[in-house]
């Protein structure tokens, strides 16, 4: 079980990034959340398997929605496990 906190820079507010962010989420397995940052950006926290933490930020890199623009991804491991059940939108 890994955790990666992932900032994702470009063109993803108010594109419904972060409700295909949650379906893409639930079809890999992946639990956490996503929400919009004051400075544009969008912050998720992801956990699950090494292997579908790698498919999950892949799609997310490809831009998960026909409105969206990825320019870049932050990827940060995070050692603390938070066991997270689902995986929602935080407002």
């Amino acid at each position: 079980m890994e955790n990666n906190q992932i900032t994702v820079h470009g063109r993803v507010q108010g594109v419904g990034f972060r409700a295909a962010t949650k379906q893409i989420a639930e079809q890999i397995g992946v639990s956490g959340w996503v929400k919009n940052q004051p400075d544009g950006t969008v912050l998720i926290e992801a956990e699950g398997e090494h292997g579908k933490l790698q498919e999950f930020i892949k799609k997310i890199d490809e831009g998960p929605t026909p409105f969206s623009k990825v320019e870049a991804l932050d990827v940060k491991n995070n050692d603390q496990i938070n066991d997270y059940k689902k995986f929602k939108v935080v407002q």
